[in-house]
């Protein structure tokens, strides 16, 4: 127990320093967080595929088919900001 309470102040202060750098990076790098967004919101998707289908499709190929959806509404999305606001881009 003693060599806990002496390693948990050092692994606090570790982890406090990792959250505080992804903090100060994460408004520079933008796709990481976006990509970790999109496995997220894949994680709901995913097994709603998944059941939809009846399972006919493998675990696999509703998180792909999942994501390849994601993909393509993205895509759809930025497309058509491309077009009706092209200034910003």
């Amino acid at each position: 127990m003693k060599l806990i309470s002496i390693l948990l102040p050092q692994v606090s202060v570790q982890v406090l320093a990792g959250i505080t750098e992804i903090w100060t990076q994460w408004r520079k790098q933008k796709l990481p967080l976006y990509l970790f967004l999109a496995m997220c919101f894949n994680l709901v998707i995913a097994p709603l595929v998944y059941a939809a289908t009846g399972e006919q499709f493998s675990r696999t190929q509703a998180w792909a088919v999942g994501l390849l959806g994601l993909v393509t509404l993205s895509l759809s999305i930025y497309l058509f900001f491309v077009m009706f606001i092209p200034e910003k881009f």
